[in-house]
């Protein structure tokens, strides 16, 4: 097996500021957090932004860029932007931060789905109204991708070099990615990130995680990097098991907030130390940032326009 990927996805978007007093918010938490990952064997940082007084999703390219030069100059990271932003946003929104900074790499959800947290509405006595209003809605909202959504963000970010994590939820988002490919709009390697345990998706259980796997190397033979992720307490579990099947892994508190059962994770750094720990248990080697950009044939991180803001930063 060739070289393992480690991903770090550090505040997401579903997550709210109540459920952890660990998950980064201000733009300097968020730095902060990136940094430590990447020098605990992070490759790829997975970003979000959040509004630095609340702690909601924003997709603004202002606060994006008060911690992804910070990013880019102290770590060798890949900078990953997400196109997903949150539910409801809408897709000019969700692309603007990326369209400005053109990164190497962006994630790009490969279809429609509900995603609900709203189970957990009564667990918390939530600091901000936007947090319960956000949670109990998670019910009846859909996290919209539709084929002319995946085809706006691939036509608007791909022509600068941009290369994509498709995040895929079910074994249909696997097709949709074969869709653009066979299109030419797509290619290879494809970056294809298995997501599983998320409510409203494809479950978290072994058969899932193998079918995913038969399903990617029937439509995709060897153009492809597997990554996979398990949301909540399925992250570590997830994540091992398509390890010892080839895959690269992602973890994070986007993803998850614990560390163990009942015990929230006191970082992002300190889940990438223990998949790290498991992986190296396991014989594997991991892959750094220079090695993951030659797995995924990226345009390298002196072709963005966070180079000429870092230095400028750093004068």
């Amino acid at each position: 097996m060739g070289k393992v990927i480690i991903s770090c996805a550090l505040t997401g978007s579903m997550h709210t500021p109540t459920m952890s007093q660990f998950l980064p918010v201000t733009p300097a938490e968020i730095a902060e957090e990136g940094i430590a990952a990447a020098k605990a064997g992070a490759a790829i940082l997975h970003l979000h932004a959040r509004d630095p007084e609340d702690g909601r999703p924003t997709p603004s390219p202002e606060v994006f860029m008060q911690f992804l030069p910070q990013l880019h100059e102290q770590t060798d990271a890949v900078i990953n932007i997400s196109t997903g932003g949150a539910p409801g946003m809408s897709i000019e929104d969700r692309i603007r931060a990326a369209v400005a900074v053109s990164p190497e790499l962006c994630s790009l959800n490969m279809g429609c789905t509900n995603p609900g947290l709203f189970e957990l509405a009564d667990r918390y006595d939530f600091k901000h109204q936007w947090e319960r209003d956000f949670i109990e809605g998670s019910e009846d909202i859909i996290s919209k991708n539709t084929f002319r959504d995946i085809r706006t963000i691939i036509e608007t970010l791909g022509p600068g070099g941009t290369r994509f994590e498709m995040e895929c939820y079910e074994l249909g988002h696997l097709y949709n990615v074969a869709h653009f490919a066979d299109r030419g709009m797509l290619k290879p390697p494809f970056l294809i990130q298995t997501v599983l345990g998320v409510k409203g998706c494809l479950g978290a259980d072994p058969d899932s995680v193998y079918f995913m796997r038969q399903t990617a190397d029937r439509l995709f033979g060897k153009d492809y990097i597997w990554s996979i992720f398990g949301a909540g307490r399925h992250q570590m579990p997830v994540c091992t098991m398509g390890a010892l099947m080839g895959s690269s892994v992602r973890v994070g508190l986007e993803d998850s907030l614990f560390i163990a059962k009942g015990q929230l994770a006191s970082s992002n750094a300190q889940q990438v130390l223990k998949i790290r720990t498991i992986l190296n248990e396991l014989g594997l080697e991991i892959a750094t940032p220079a090695e993951a950009r030659e797995m995924l044939a990226l345009k390298g991180r002196d072709n963005i326009n966070l180079h000429k803001s870092a230095e400028t930063a750093s004068s």
